[in-house]
């Protein structure tokens, strides 16, 4: 059997495995990316809720640690709306490698939220995955504007895995999860409150987008989120955030099998990709050298 660490690895393999799909979903649903934003967050927030019942979990925990919650809350509703309004502005896989530099904003964000220092090969390998994406944006005009809003979901991501990562040691994950998607709930229902998004047309579901909402929001979404929040106790945000890289991979390959994305890009797209995937890989290298050494 897997002990330790391993476990928790191949753990993290899984939930990333699940999370390639999601993109998938994200452009088989015909909502716009608001709409699908709304509906995930909302069923997710209800089935959450009710597995908390069912466990039997304290969900009541100090105000002061529901509103920091309810910030990175927030963030996460940052993030999905960018991660799909990226899908829906281009394609599958040009956010996928957009989404890639997260790597570098972990390299940044956690020696400073877990007061360590700087780590320089993170922060060069997080360069070099920025050059991949310069390689393809070069190449890419045309989806411009989902490479940016892909690289702003990679930023808000590499946030909030870093304060999941703090905030994981206060309460549960089940819990963490419920108030963090529920402030999202509330802060996108007023949103379109206030923006008028709330049609006769914004609740009018085709067939199609609700079998794409449920796949997405109980199979690529609850046990995914909650597992993840879960595992910040073993693993370090950087560490994850690089392994969620592979979801790009993952993207990518349905992409094309799906949608013959093949075809929409450039070949020098690949090269790009390439790039990417070399400083993904090289950071294990690098570390278990460097581990081997103090040894």
């Amino acid at each position: 059997m897997l002990k330790g660490i391993n476990k928790h690895y191949l753990l993290l393999h899984f939930i990333v495995f699940i999370w390639g799909f999601s993109p998938i979903l994200g452009r088989y649903i015909t909502l716009d990316a608001t709409s699908l934003v709304w509906y995930r967050v909302v069923l997710t927030v209800l089935v959450i809720y009710g597995y908390i019942l069912f466990r039997k979990i304290n969900y009541k925990i100090p105000l002061k640690i529901i509103l920091q919650l309810s910030g990175i809350g927030i963030l996460i509703l940052i993030h999905w709306l960018c991660f799909y309004g990226a899908i829906k502005v281009s394609n599958i896989s040009v956010t996928m490698v957009s989404f890639s530099t997260g790597t570098l904003f972990s390299s940044i964000t956690e020696p400073l939220f877990y007061k360590r220092r700087v780590r320089v090969y993170e922060v060069v390998i997080g360069l070099i995955i920025i050059i991949g994406i310069a390689f393809i944006f070069t190449i890419q005009l045309d989806y411009w504007l989902g490479i940016v809003l892909g690289i702003a979901a990679a930023f808000t991501a590499a946030f909030f895995g870093v304060m999941n990562g703090l905030m994981v040691k206060k309460t549960d994950a089940a819990v963490i999860s419920f108030y963090e998607l529920l402030a999202a709930v509330i802060g996108l229902t007023l949103y379109l409150l206030i923006d008028g998004g709330f049609t006769s047309e914004f609740f009018n579901l085709n067939e199609q987008s609700i079998i794409g909402l449920l796949i997405l929001s109980l199979v690529c979404t609850v046990f995914p989120f909650i597992a993840s929040v879960n595992l910040n106790k073993y693993l370090s945000p950087y560490t994850q955030i690089l392994t969620v890289n592979l979801e790009t991979v993952y993207g990518i390959i349905w992409a094309i099998i799906f949608y013959n994305e093949n075809k929409e890009l450039k070949p020098m797209f690949y090269i790009g990709v390439l790039i990417i995937l070399f400083a993904v890989f090289l950071n294990p290298i690098i570390k278990y050298r460097l581990e081997n050494r103090k040894k």
